[in-house]
């Protein structure tokens, strides 16, 4: 009777909380799919969105509501008076201004299309006499950036998203903390996730240093830990407004040959000369103010006259969660449709929606030659499950897939018909190319693109190209996971 007794409690105490919790797994799905359909616009990111609330229930609800709603607003930019996409305020032509160079346009007409559609995206002007300098190892990349530092004379900004307290990231705090003691300006920015990559994080040891720091976007704040999936991944190194530095290298010891590092990772990085350098002084300035309230004025300690020094015409492209268009995916839809006979993409995470996979089919179905090299292992594995489901589509197309031996590669590179070339930190997924901030340089210059066709061919040299009979003799269970974790790609 007292078992009968209890179960009775039981039962009546659970029928108002089972009410309680079907009335919210009701509502906050359907306040989801509200939301969805009408705030965002990437399908397969409404269907998987509105699928999850329904589907998991309550759960599925707050994870949309923690990471789903983009919130962000750029207090810098409003603030400033200027916004970072002014689509309509210039024509293509005005923002271009005859930086392109003649004869380039001459042996490759798509790529005047290409420049003015960068220009009205961007709301930025192409600036000629840029001087652009491969460096593709940590050894090269971070040797050059701490001469860079030594030798400051005025001012030193440093933004990354990984900033690890290392072998290599102890040799950039004692570099900025020197320049800091001289009396150079010295301002460093590093993503919240990306400063906690190391323990302790990398930022206790700049302030104890007394170099000037700051974390973007915090999580461990209550009050912004919605933001949690917005992260800044940005690398940019300016030195008395006159040298920078950008591409996709952290700051850690992996990246350092030398240091024989238990976890080796090959990426490329660039240095940087000429009026293009500004715009990237800009943006880092634009963060900072948002991280910090700090405003760095436009005078001679933080930005320098640009002057003319090489032959590449460059434009800074800047993207991330607050850009209404989606820039970045719109310049890669330009450049493959200008593109007329070679295309090189390297990428260490392939995630890219239907649109521009359809669009690296077009291009190679139009018989342009597409290589897309991918690292044969990643450093994170359901980034290897989820690319693999892609492949056979692209590779029937005619689109030629290769996998880079170890190390992990993580290089980021593209470059059309040995004239284009679109240098930084983005990914072709889709926390690059909706959520994270990034930053990029498009370069117009046979030269430079010549010698990343180089560095190109040095990794097709070495990789092994995927086989589509090879794809499909996957066990069975092996595809069945991929293709399952796929569906995870708007979260991934």
């Amino acid at each position: 009777m007292i078992d009968g007794t209890l179960v009775a409690i039981a039962e009546g105490v659970a029928g108002p909380w089972a009410t309680i919790v079907s009335a919210a797994h009701v509502t906050g799905a359907l306040a989801v799919t509200v939301h969805a359909v009408l705030g965002r616009r990437d399908v397969p990111a409404i269907v998987g969105w509105v699928g999850l609330a329904w589907l998991a229930p309550v759960v599925g609800s707050l994870l949309y509501l923690l990471l789903g709603i983009n919130r962000i607003q750029r207090r810098s930019i409003r603030k400033r008076g200027r916004s970072l996409l002014t689509l309509g305020r210039y024509t293509g032509e005005e923002l271009t201004n005859g930086a392109l160079p003649a004869p380039l346009v001459a042996g490759h007409p798509g790529l005047a299309g290409l420049a003015a559609l960068a220009a009205r995206v961007t709301g930025r002007p192409l600036t000629p006499g840029n001087a652009v300098v491969p460096l593709p190892d940590g050894d090269l990349a971070y040797g050059e950036m701490l001469r860079a530092i030594d030798g400051a004379a005025r001012s030193v900004t440093l933004l990354t998203y990984i900033f690890d307290d290392d072998r290599a990231g102890q040799r950039f705090v004692a570099a900025l903390q020197e320049a800091q003691a001289r009396g150079v300006a010295v301002r460093v920015l590093v993503d919240a996730v990306g400063a906690r990559y190391s323990r302790p994080s990398i930022i206790t040891r700049l302030h104890a240093e007394g170099v000037p720091a700051a974390v973007f976007l915090p999580t461990r704040v209550p009050w912004r830990f919605p933001y949690a999936n917005l992260r800044n991944h940005r690398k940019l190194l300016v030195v008395d407004g006159r040298v920078g530095f950008t591409g996709g290298m952290n700051i850690r010891e992996g990246h350092q040959p030398s240091l024989a590092p238990a976890s080796p990772v090959r990426c490329l990085h660039f240095r940087l000369e000429g009026p293009v350098v500004r715009d990237m002084q800009q943006v880092f300035a634009d963060d900072w103010f948002f991280a910090t309230g700090e405003v760095l004025p436009d005078d001679d300690t933080w930005y320098a006259p640009g002057e003319s020094c090489g032959p590449v015409a460059a434009r800074g492209v800047s993207d991330g969660p607050d850009s209404e268009m989606g820039t970045m995916p719109t310049v890669l839809f330009g450049a493959l449709a200008a593109a007329t006979y070679r295309v090189s993409l390297i990428t260490p995470y392939f995630l890219p929606d239907m649109r521009l996979r359809a669009a690296l089919m077009v291009a190679a179905l139009r018989g342009i030659r597409v290589d897309i090299v991918l690292p044969a292992r990643s450093n994170i594995p359901l980034m290897d499950w989820a690319m693999e489901p892609q492949l056979a589509e692209l590779i029937e197309a005619g689109v030629r897939v290769w996998r880079s031996p170890a190390p992990f590669d993580h290089t980021k590179l593209f470059v059309i018909d040995g004239s284009w070339s679109l240098i930084g930190s983005t990914n072709w997924d889709a926390r690059s190319l909706r959520l994270n901030f990034e930053y990029n340089i498009e370069c117009y210059d046979a030269g430079l693109a010549g010698q990343l066709d180089g560095l190109m061919d040095d990794h097709l040299a070495v990789a092994a190209p995927v086989e589509l009979a090879a794809l499909r003799a996957r066990p069975f269970l092996v595809r069945l996971r991929n293709g399952v974790v796929r569906l995870l790609s708007p979260y991934l």
